[in-house]
């Protein structure tokens, strides 16, 4: 399996693994609408003999006034779940997002499943979800440039309100 960055020609395989990942529209809509704002930091695929078979994104967000990543969606298709695409793309992202000097990454997911990855609660760190109600899936995994005083409400880029 290759890890690599997402290039212009992915496009409609990435659309395809969301849609088969989620059973839906929703998340590869998200990631149409995050690409046409120019708000993607971070895209990565799986590939695996030739085929994406799995992809990860983070997006432009924010704590406060500064600026931070949102990460997610990240869907493997499903003949490929549980064979370690999900880990591998989830470890190769947190590796590029660290390698670029960003502080952190945020999600919403369970805790059980992300713990792995380093994540953990934001609200005792001081960073709020958009929705209160999120508190208990609200994760965020700090990374080596992470500081204390990185304290606020997070907001997701604006395609996000879309979903």
């Amino acid at each position: 399996m290759l890890i690599r960055r997402e290039v212009a020609g992915d496009a409609p395989a990435i659309r395809a693994v969301h849609r088969a990942a989620f059973a839906g529209e929703a998340e590869a809509r998200l990631v149409d609408g995050l690409h046409a704002a120019d708000d993607v930091v971070l895209s990565l695929v799986a590939e695996l003999d030739g085929t994406v078979v799995g992809h990860v994104v983070g997006s432009r967000a924010w704590i406060g006034e500064r600026g931070s990543v949102g990460l997610g969606p990240v869907g493997v298709l499903p003949a490929y779940q549980r064979r370690g695409v999900g880990s591998a793309l989830m470890h190769a992202v947190l590796g590029a997002a660290d390698a670029l000097e960003l502080p952190e990454v945020v999600l919403l997911g369970d805790p059980a499943y992300y713990r792995r990855f380093g994540f953990r609660l934001a609200p005792p760190l001081g960073v709020l979800p958009p929705d209160p109600a999120w508190a208990e899936h609200f994760q965020i995994r700090t990374l080596t440039a992470w500081n204390e005083d990185r304290r606020g409400a997070f907001r997701y880029a604006p395609a996000f309100d879309d979903v």
